[in-house]
């Protein structure tokens, strides 16, 4: 991964030279790189991501990437549902999230390869969006849950998964069975790490698996209130604490 940077006008990206200028399909790096209508127009919007925001499919050539636009929830989306108060480039949602996800993937955990950060400002403000390479195949471990296609086997390769990303002391503040994927191959991914930091051990590890049986409950899952007593998940993490 060698990353670069690029500026015009009141934009700044961050981007993976290896990915971006491999990718034949793609607009030249400026903000045309994060604008859905210029894909579209390119014919290259392969499909949509269900969730809050916008999170399309592109059509890179040699790899499919997921542009994700950042958007606010809750009551304060009525007053900007883009703009995000600007406090410095390092602190910006995208560049944040790029970093740590590129910090996670050098160190080999299953998080998907970051392609480019963009983030353009308007004096206090700014807007911006994250560009990932798509995991071929992947299914929401909700999805798998809901089509009873989820056996003792993989919800216990999703436990130690978990472990793993808690081993490396990576907080998923938003940890539930949608950001959990699951490719072609059995394989256990973890996505979507906006606001995510990497802390020492601590009470948020339990908080995060609350959060993720909390949303298992919501898949309509039978076994979903038992999953983590059982063991699938918090037993795999207690084997390391010490």
């Amino acid at each position: 991964m060698r990353l670069a940077t690029y500026q015009t006008g009141k934009s700044i990206i961050l981007y993976d030279a290896d990915s971006v200028c491999d990718a034949d399909s793609a607009p030249q790096i400026g903000p045309a790189l994060f604008d859905p209508a210029e894909w579209r127009r390119m014919g290259h919007v392969t499909g949509q991501a269900p969730g809050r925001g916008t999170s399309l499919f592109l059509d890179a050539g040699t790899d499919e990437w997921v542009l994700r636009i950042y958007r606010r929830g809750g009551r304060i989306a009525r007053l900007s549902e883009r703009r995000y108060v600007w406090t410095g480039l390092p602190a910006t949602r995208a560049f944040r999230e790029f970093h740590l996800t590129a910090t996670l993937h050098a160190q080999g955990l299953p998080v998907p390869r970051p392609v480019a950060a963009g983030v353009t400002r308007y004096g206090l403000t700014y807007e911006a969006a994250l560009i990932t390479v798509r995991i071929p195949g992947a299914r929401a471990l909700a999805e798998l849950l809901i089509a009873d296609e989820a056996d003792d086997t993989l919800l216990k390769r999703v436990g130690a998964t978990i472990r793993r990303f808690h081993d490396a002391g990576l907080d998923h503040v938003d940890l539930n069975a949608r950001n959990l994927l699951v490719d072609e191959k059995g394989q256990v991914w973890l996505i979507d790490l906006d606001r995510c930091r990497l802390r020492s051990r601590g009470s948020w590890q339990q908080n995060n698996l609350k959060r993720l049986e909390r949303s298992l409950e919501k898949t309509s899952f039978k076994q979903s209130s038992s999953l983590i007593s059982q063991g699938y998940i918090e037993n795999p993490l207690r084997a390391r604490v010490k």
